[in-house]
């Protein structure tokens, strides 16, 4: 196995264990929403949550910050389970 197999691996479940643990921190809060004030589905608020991970990338408030580059992929890939999920129903 190839160092560059073994970080993909190092990174990618450190993805899945953090994703995991907000999970279960918050609830499925990601993809099903109280939606106490805002009717949008699950799909529009992780666009918006993207949307708002980016802006802070662009003005560069996080580029560098391992933390935030982590969330914004984690928010991706919750959006192609809620685009999966959508698919399946």
């Amino acid at each position: 196995m190839t160092r560059t197999v073994e970080d993909i691996r190092r990174v990618v479940n450190r993805l899945g264990n953090l994703l995991i643990e907000k999970n279960e921190r918050y609830g499925d809060s990601a993809l099903d929403p109280i939606r106490l004030f805002s009717r949008s589905d699950a799909l529009e608020q992780l666009r918006v949550r993207i949307d708002d991970k980016l802006s802070r990338v662009v003005r560069g408030k996080g580029l560098d910050d391992e933390d935030v580059l982590f969330d914004l992929i984690g928010y991706l890939v919750l959006l192609l389970v809620a685009m999966m999920r959508k698919n399946e129903g």
